[in-house]
Order: C-alpha cells, then structure tokens, then sequence
C-alpha cells in the first residue's frame, strides 16, 4: 500500500512539474486554466472580451474595424501569433520608440494609438485594470526577466527583395476571400488591411518585416504555419502596405480625466 501511495506521490509530483513547464512554455501551453473565479477571474474575463470584442466593448477607444485579436490570435494565446502569454513579467522594458522605460499599461496603450487608431483607456479605468489582470493571468509562473518560447514572430529573409506586383496575386489568391478584393475586411470577422479602418501607419504591422513574419506564420488563417512561401510573404505584405490606410497624428495631446486622492 506505501508502495502504491509513494508511487501516486511521484506521478501527481510528475505532472504537476510538466504542467509548471507547460505553463512557461508558450509553444507548448496556450494559458493557464480553469479560468479564476470570483471578482478576479470577473475582471479577467472582461480582459478577453475586449481583446476578442474590442469594438464592442471599448467602442470610445478605438476608430479601426478590427479588435486586438486580428494582430493576438486566440486572445493573445497562440504561439508565433501575438502571444501574450509570458509578457506580463517582461515590463518594465526599454522602448526604443518611446525611448524610455515604459510599462505594460503604456505598451497597450500604444496598440490602442497606434492599431487601433484610437484612444487608450486611463490607466486607472476597469478596462485598462481588466487588460493587464488578463496579461498577468497568462503569465502566471513565468519568472521575471526571462523570455517566454512562443513570444514574437518567427524571422526570415525573402528571397530577393520584395514585389509588390507580385504580392497582388498572391493577395487575390490567398488573401481576398476574408479580407475582400478591397482589403476592407468582413465587420466582425476578418479585420480591414488598408483603408479608412485599418490601422493607422503608426502601428508595428505596418513594418514590411513585421506583416511579412506574421503572415507567414499565421495565415492564410486556419492554415499551418508557413503556408506561403518567404518570397510570397514579403510579396503580399509589400502589396497590402502600398495601400493607403490612416496617418499617425503624434502631435495629438493624450489626457485622462483627473481622479480625487481617495481613489489611490
């Protein structure tokens, strides 16, 4: 009988380490689960909503047609696809645009600015509180400062520089029946990439080496990574960056409404 118990001991013992390694694992592991219950796991949930329903939810911050999961696929869960899971231990980070040590809150606060074309929540508000209570779930168990499999996209080199003219077959082959021939998208399903409701030319998927990693990766969506070829994308990317879509206005001053001393 000790023998059985010690031998039940060492697989719970077992699993429970391969279900730590998991967890820092984002390749391996999408998120912690069950969600948290209570008002914790309320606030987590409303963090993946509005990551799923962004415009729904936050419909004051945001002015493109998409919501933060065309850029975070899954919820920010998928490895290679804007992975959130790991990244709430890695702020404070130097940032090379702001050039500044910011914080995660600024760092959404930029993809609101930027992806989004909108405005970011305050800081204080339930739905900034509700983003990074999400983040921080996904990163639960991963040590400060150490860098997560599965985080940011997948690097390569084209095979000679890119065609935009070329990318435009590959758009009307692989790309057109979801984002449409006009690269406006489908509300609700697939977002715009270029056009009045796209992000704007602030944002971090408007870098040629940026599209090109992510769609190589995730798309055509549902597909297995690297599905197209690294000549063809970069050729689409540069075909869907040549387009016109929103101007980054960086002169714009960013305020949140004043808050009473007993909120803190």
């Amino acid at each position: 009988m000790q023998q059985l118990i010690r031998s039940a001991v060492a697989i719970a013992t077992l699993c429970l380490a391969v279900t730590a390694l998991a967890a820092r694992d984002g390749a391996t592991a999408a998120s912690p689960a069950p969600l948290p219950t209570g008002p914790y796991g309320a606030l987590v949930r409303y963090g993946r909503d509005i990551i799923e329903n962004t415009r729904h939810d936050v419909p004051h911050n945001v002015t493109a047609a998409m919501s933060c999961e065309a850029c975070h696929l899954a919820a920010g869960t998928k490895p290679h696809g804007g992975s959130f899971v790991g990244i709430f231990a890695e702020f404070p980070q130097w940032n090379t645009r702001a050039k500044r040590f910011i914080s995660l809150q600024d760092r959404l606060a930029e993809c609101f600015l930027y992806s989004m074309n909108g405005t970011p929540p305050a800081y204080p508000s339930r739905e900034m509180e509700a983003l990074t209570a999400y983040i921080a779930w996904l990163s639960q168990g991963q040590p400060v400062g150490t860098p997560v499999s599965g985080q940011g996209y997948v690097a390569f080199k084209p095979d000679h520089a890119p065609d935009a003219h070329a990318g435009s077959a590959v758009y009307a082959q692989r790309c057109a029946a979801c984002h449409g021939a006009d690269g406006g998208g489908q509300a609700g399903a697939f977002p715009p990439l270029w056009g009045p409701t796209s992000f704007n030319g602030g944002a971090g998927m408007h870098r040629l080496r940026t599209m090109a990693e992510f769609v190589r990766y995730n798309m055509p969506y549902g597909s297995p990574p690297n599905t197209l070829t690294r000549q063809q994308a970069y050729d689409v990317a540069a075909f869907v960056l040549a387009h016109p879509r929103p101007a980054f206005n960086k002169t714009r001053l960013i305020a949140f409404p004043p808050l009473p001393a007993s909120f803190f």
